[in-house]
């Protein structure tokens, strides 16, 4: 199933795009998206048993906006320097074991509002991931095999990053991740049983129309299967949070100089095989 959230900022109503395109209402049978409900098979399988059935509501998706597709999420790990290519274009050493930090929820925004360029950037990148959803509580997890069963889906996220306050400005990188509207994402929730495969996926960014980014999750250093057993070590994953999973080569910061870093007016569009397109205008903030 492909879920999303449409509506208003902060109004948003769960929906669902069928397997014709159509989006239809999901507000009779959930509240929202969110982990209470990616963690309730039952709830889920009812969505599934109405929407095969012809059952779901038909909605009129002119002039609306696209949220998040998930509501209230708990955490946003992510992973860096997880692709190989994107590690030869930086001239970083493959980590031994994945790198983690973390974004805060409230970077989350729709795929295609506004991106603000934050004060005193001069160094504000793109970056195109995979963002795998967790439908069960993990911790602990014994195997790459079991850790899939923890997922409930993915979506396209962009992990917008101002680099001269991650790397040049001291401490840990979380000056430069954690940016008012640093996350789109989405359009949708796509859940797992429709990604048979999640090495096996094409990841693609242009900047005003220049193809920039056309990678494929093949190249991760560490697979979405041994990532969410990894990090089920140090932590507990609750249903709704997020993990995204690195980003492959091509973003400004391996690009020679002058590096083309993003400014105020420029369109950024990115997307994930299966799992939906973004597009997203900068300003100033």
């Amino acid at each position: 199933m492909k879920l999303l959230r449409v509506g208003t900022a902060g109004a948003e109503r769960p929906a669902l795009l069928d397997a014709e395109g159509t989006l239809r209402d999901l507000s009779g049978f959930v509240p929202d998206i969110d982990g209470s409900l990616l963690a309730d098979a039952e709830a889920l399988g009812r969505i599934r048993t109405a929407a095969e059935a012809g059952e779901l509501p038909a909605l009129d998706g002119a002039g609306l906006r696209v949220g998040p597709p998930l509501a209230r999420i708990g955490k946003i790990v992510c992973i860096g320097l997880n692709y190989h290519d994107h590690a030869r274009e930086t001239g970083a050493e493959p980590p031994a074991e994945p790198v983690i930090f973390f974004k805060a929820a409230d970077t989350v925004v729709g795929p295609h509002d506004t991106v603000l360029v934050p004060r005193g950037s001069t160094k504000t990148d793109w970056e195109v991931e995979l963002a795998v959803v967790i439908g069960r509580t993990a911790r602990y997890v014994g195997s790459a095999q079991e850790a899939l069963a923890h997922v409930a889906g993915y979506a396209v996220a962009h992990d917008v990053s101002e680099r001269e306050f991650q790397i040049e400005r001291g401490g840990t990188w979380d000056k430069g991740k954690n940016c008012e509207t640093f996350n789109p994402l989405g359009p949708w929730l796509v859940t797992a049983d429709e990604v048979p495969d999640p090495q096996n996926l094409s990841l693609k960014l242009w900047v005003n129309g220049e193809l920039k980014q056309n990678g494929t999750t093949a190249e991760q250093i560490f697979p979405v299967a041994e990532v969410v057993r990894y990090v089920s070590q140090f932590m507990t994953l609750y249903p709704g949070d997020v993990i995204n999973t690195g980003t492959p080569a091509g973003v400004a910061l391996g690009a020679p100089e002058p590096k083309p870093f993003l400014r105020a007016g420029d369109v950024v569009e990115l997307e994930i095989e299966g799992l939906g397109r973004q597009r997203q205008e900068f300003k100033d903030a």
